[in-house]
């Protein structure tokens, strides 16, 4: 990068290529806010050497259960809300990531649907549940979601759209790429929930609707359960916003931890560890790991809002790609994204609590597939998946030239095998299954293969 001045004539171009595309004052703001800490030393960086451990947390273990009238009236003001933007490309899919099946006829959706529902009828609550969408997810999302009349609110919209800002090149000018203008556009990370909530009048409606908690989870998360515990806790010790955590494992690394920095708790994403820095993996001493299990007061929210358009106050996040995922030769660029966890290390009164890992098991890729297909899990009438295995889950490992697509892992494991006594799956190389397998314990299988119908490994 060149001059200050220069720079700043740079953003400029790119704040108004934001505004002829129709955003609103306050998407503005938080971009604007996004390009300055962008010019700072160290931008989007959280070093290791700044950082300090997280002491001992609040447990979820630990709450105490409401009574019946008590869990009504929080969760009768509690809205469910899902990140469910994904269009999953990761596993070569080209619809939303939430309409993929998980169990027999049973989609993320369907399961999300099943598990409001349920807790609505066990704590008589309004309980309404709204989907954050993209562009891509919105139409095919809320079609599905028809299947379930009883989940409408005839005063909350079922959704809003998560913004969109522009890719810049690495001198802060707007990407271009005439071949194709869309992919000159991408989200802002899901700390857009914020500012999404504000602009398309979801936090209005809410707060006028007499909602004033909000519990936020990623759409691929079955775990993530509205809990009466959690939300009593928040009204009790009003609390403003709230983060569930887990204790850390190996298998976490490339998740977000929670550390403390001059004081306060800070949330610490794989991207913003400076290259070199190698403190990122230490699990036992970063023991608190991020689930995007998220409560807050969304009247809270509006007061902040009020005093600053781009609140809460978020760090950086600089995500280095091409403007053409799919082409590496295409112009490098950079996405200036956030973290709504991140709002724990600016929120006055912010808190953590560690929850079980039943809370957060969400599906990235075909491994983690594999195990909520299998019968590992157990899908009960509530929309609850039941684990039944006895300590933790299996560990699978796939070989992902042949399995990392879906398409290719539907091809070669047509029906999951069972994995309830399975301690790890190791699969290297293309294997098929037949139907009606057994793995117990640790196993490793060489491929290429085909496994026999029945076969126990």
């Amino acid at each position: 990068m060149s001059s200050d001045a220069h720079l700043s004539d740079h953003f400029a171009e790119t704040l108004s290529k934001m505004r002829s595309a129709g955003a609103h004052a306050m998407e503005l703001a938080a971009l604007r806010r996004r390009l300055e800490q962008l010019t700072e030393p160290g931008a989007g960086e959280l070093p290791g050497n700044e950082l300090e451990p997280l002491d001992d947390i609040s447990r979820l273990v630990d709450l105490p259960e409401p009574d019946t009238e008590e869990a009504r009236r929080v969760l009768d003001r509690t809205a469910v809300l899902k990140l469910n933007g994904g269009l999953g490309t990761s596993m070569g899919l080209t619809g939303p990531k939430s309409l993929l099946e998980i169990k027999p006829g049973k989609t993320f959706l369907d399961v999300i649907a099943m598990q409001v529902l349920s807790t609505r009828e066990k704590y008589n609550a309004r309980l309404p549940l709204i989907l954050m969408n993209s562009a891509g997810t919105r139409e095919p999302s809320l079609e599905l979601l028809k299947k379930y009349p009883d989940l409408a609110d005839d005063a909350i919209p079922a959704d809003f759209l998560q913004g969109r800002e522009p890719k810049i090149t690495a001198d802060g000018r707007p990407a271009a790429w005439p071949a194709n203008p869309e992919l000159e556009w991408c989200p802002p990370g899901h700390g857009d929930i914020y500012v999404a909530l504000a602009v398309s009048g979801m936090l209005e409606t809410l707060l006028a609707e007499g909602i004033r908690w909000c519990f936020v989870s990623n759409s691929d998360n079955l775990g993530a359960l509205p809990d009466a515990r959690i939300a009593a806790w928040l009204a009790k010790e009003d609390i403003p916003f709230a983060m569930e955590t887990v204790l850390g494992t190996a298998a976490d690394r490339k998740g977000g931890h929670l550390a403390r920095r001059a004081g306060r708790i800070v949330l610490r994403e794989s991207a913003q560890v400076p290259d070199g820095d190698d403190s990122f993996g230490d699990v036992a001493k970063w023991r608190f790991f991020n689930t995007n299990n998220i409560w807050f007061d969304l009247e809270r929210l509006k007061a902040l809002q009020d005093a600053d358009p781009a609140a809460p106050l978020l760090p950086l996040i600089v995500n280095r790609k091409t403007v053409d995922p799919a082409d590496a030769t295409s112009t490098p660029v950079i996405q200036l994204e956030t973290a709504m966890g991140a709002a724990i290390g600016s929120v006055e009164g912010a808190r953590a609590i560690e929850i079980p890992r039943t809370r957060f098991a969400p599906v990235k890729t075909t491994d983690d597939l594999l195990v909520v297909r299998s019968d590992a899990y157990v899908l009960d009438d509530g929309g609850e998946m039941v684990p039944e295995f006895t300590t933790t889950p299996p560990v699978v490992s796939l070989s992902k030239e042949f399995y990392k697509l879906l398409p290719d892992f539907d091809a070669r494991i047509p029906v999951a095998p069972s994995l309830k006594e399975c301690t790890s799956l190791a699969v290297d190389g293309d294997v098929t299954f037949g139907k009606d397998v057994v793995v117990r314990g640790d196993v490793k299988i060489t491929g290429p293969k085909t496994i026999a119908d029945g076969e126990v490994l």
